[in-house]
């Protein structure tokens, strides 16, 4: 505790400081995410003080995020879709997977996984995080003009038709489960289906309608409709905003530009009785767990998304491992990658029971925090403490900000996120990949196929293709340069090395000497396989030097097993030089060594193995 409040004055303006730049992004994430903006304080309340807490980096400030809320987005919309569109409904399920996320985090952190959060390629993350930008900057063009498609009735009415479907499959399935589906007799359907109001199916198709237009392919679809239904205030509200956050970048950065263009734009739309579309309107009661997630808990619901919550945690866990990389550069410290995990995890359970969405650790907020003066756990904990007082004394007031003005700071901060670093390198990386006659960069290749596929498709699967594409050319990369270095290549001279220049040259046709140098694995099987072309007709024995072979997997150890035995077959003998540990180890579990090379053919040093040649192998080819 002592340390905790060794620099009070500092942590204490650092965590305010911190959690004043949170406020207006707390609002507008929870908004985008679709749970609403008091599920964005409650994320940020719970998640920086807990993090904090129980966290290893000690300037850290962490709540909703750009990359955690569009990830919260895909998760909440899914779930709402299958519960007829109700959130109340979908709640319980929305905070099982966000309370997943958090628990999974900690089991990372528990198994001392941070460490190699940092082994996730660039190239994906860079992918990833100018998706996100994409994502965030489309799907805000509709309430930046004022536009919601389940408000637009002609869009709607095309959806009644799918609507009625929709409602009497659900209306058929409820009997077959209570098993008072008969298809001679219809009778009970025909009374079910009069008590069906209209209201019922207008509810049903602005589901469909809402689901219609939701990603980026959704609001790019309705874009059109929702052009010629522009609400011309909504526009000037949301712009103003916009113009007022980097205009004022421009005069002092002391002072939060984007905590200005919320309180100038929304006390002039609410002080001129402007009428604008306010927000979802924000408790100013205090946080209370949302039992719902133990009580309603319903397994099935929750499946589907579970490869979803190791996403997020995955990605909670890189974005908070890095901003604490950017914090350890500022502060002179070290952060401690699998204490900073379990932080994260219990603050995003917290944050889940709670009903808040999950975050991570945010770099503008732990710039401004070290900047400000924060140097300790505590400027976190303070951070989320003036959020909750926000929403305690001034909710009422809160919500009365327009909804516009949020999309218009979601738009800097989809402007934001992007990755201008990664975009900029695209033409000057190697093209090291060949299709046909054309070149391209495996790197730019892997960016872009996360990008395109995290904006039109889906967000964690594209992170996962992106993956395996990076893993698949790092491992053609590496292959290749194995096989390099190993001088495999059939066709290739192997050079000698300098223990060699005694070997005898009557010798020199009976006898062929292999070089191995580095790991023999599956990217280089392929070529070792080209061995006995190497091999002259006049050899008898083949000398294979491991000296330099430190590794070998299943897969070059069966490809090294295949090449000795043909070998064998033809009549060659074959000896082994400098056998290392790891390699001998897994040639012995198959039966290579003594099966096939027994143990007098295998040999500690060159020298060794010359003096066995010197004695054994005849010179057939001595001119007489």
């Amino acid at each position: 505790m002592k340390n905790l409040f060794s620099n009070f004055k500092g942590d204490l303006f650092g965590g305010i400081t911190a959690g004043i730049v949170a406020l207006p992004l707390a609002l507008a994430f929870g908004v985008s995410s679709g749970m609403g903006p008091s599920a964005g304080l409650y994320g940020a309340i719970f998640i920086s003080f807990f993090a904090a807490l129980f966290g290893g980096t000690s300037t850290q400030i962490s709540g909703p995020t750009a990359p955690m809320t569009a990830v919260s987005m895909v998760v909440i919309a899914g779930i709402v879709a299958a519960n007829d569109g109700s959130l109340d409904k979908a709640l319980p399920a929305i905070l099982v997977v966000f309370l997943l996320a958090g628990l999974i985090q900690i089991g990372l952190g528990l198994l001392g996984i941070g460490k190699y959060i940092r082994y996730i390629p660039y190239p994906v993350v860079s992918g990833f995080m100018t998706a996100i930008g994409v994502i965030i900057l489309v799907t805000q063009i509709l309430p930046a003009i004022g536009y919601y498609p389940k408000e637009d009735s002609e869009f709607v009415n095309i959806y009644k038709p799918k609507a009625e479907q929709i409602i009497l499959e659900n209306t058929l399935k409820e009997e077959a489960d209570e098993g008072i589906l008969v298809l001679e007799d219809f009778k009970q359907t025909i009374l079910r289906a009069e008590d069906i109001t209209e209201a019922d199916k207008l509810k049903e198709a602005q589901t469909l309608a809402n689901s219609e237009a939701s990603g980026v392919i959704g609001a790019i679809k309705v874009l059109p409709r929702a052009l010629k239904n522009v609400k011309w205030l909504e526009l000037i509200l949301a712009l103003s905003t916009i113009i007022i956050i980097y205009g004022f970048k421009k005069i002092t950065t002391a002072i939060p530009s984007a905590l200005v263009a919320l309180i100038v734009v929304s006390g002039v739309a609410y002080g001129f009785g402007l009428k604008y579309r306010p927000i979802e309107e924000i408790p100013s009661d205090f946080p209370m767990p949302n039992m719902g997630i133990f009580t309603q808990f319903d397994l099935n619901s929750v499946t589907p998304y579970i490869f979803t919550a190791l996403t997020l945690a995955l990605l909670g866990a890189i974005d908070s491992l890095l901003t604490s990389v950017v914090a350890d550069n500022m502060t002179k410290t070290n952060h401690k990658p699998n204490k900073e995990l379990v932080g994260q995890g219990i603050g995003n359970s917290i944050a889940a029971i709670f009903g808040g969405i999950p975050g991570a650790g945010a770099t503008i907020r732990t710039v401004v925090n070290i900047n400000a003066g924060g140097k300790t756990k505590l400027s976190g904990m303070v951070a989320g403490i003036l959020l909750l007082i926000v929403l305690l004394a001034l909710g009422p007031i809160a919500s009365k900000i327009p909804a516009a003005v949020l999309a218009g700071i979601l738009v800097t901060v989809g402007l934001g996120v992007m990755d201008y670093k990664g975009l900029k390198a695209i033409p000057s990386l190697p093209k090291d990949l060949s299709i046909g006659p054309l070149k391209f960069s495996s790197e730019v290749v892997i960016m872009l196929v996360v990008l395109v596929l995290s904006s039109i498709w889906n967000l964690v699967y594209a992170v996962g293709v992106g993956l395996v594409l990076a893993s698949l050319m790092f491992m053609k990369k590496m292959g290749d340069l194995t096989a390099e270095r190993s001088d495999v290549k059939s066709l290739e001279k192997e050079v000698n090395w300098p223990d060699e220049a005694a070997f005898p040259l009557s010798l020199q046709e009976e006898v062929f000497i292999k070089h191995l140098k580095g790991p023999l694995f599956f990217g280089s099987t392929s070529e070792f396989q080209h061995l006995a072309d190497q091999i002259p007709n006049t050899a008898s024995t083949v000398i294979i030097r491991m000296g330099r072979m430190e590794y070998m997997d299943q897969s070059g150890l069966y490809t090294l097993e295949d090449v000795l035995f043909g070998l064998r077959k033809s009549g060659i003998d074959i000896l082994f030089v400098d056998v290392l540990k790891q390699p001998r180890y897994m040639m012995e579990r198959v039966g290579v060594i003594p099966e096939l090379i027994p143990e007098e053919h295998i040999f500690k040093s060159f020298d060794d193995c010359l003096t066995y040649v010197k004695s054994n192998v005849k010179d057939k080819f001595a001119k007489s």
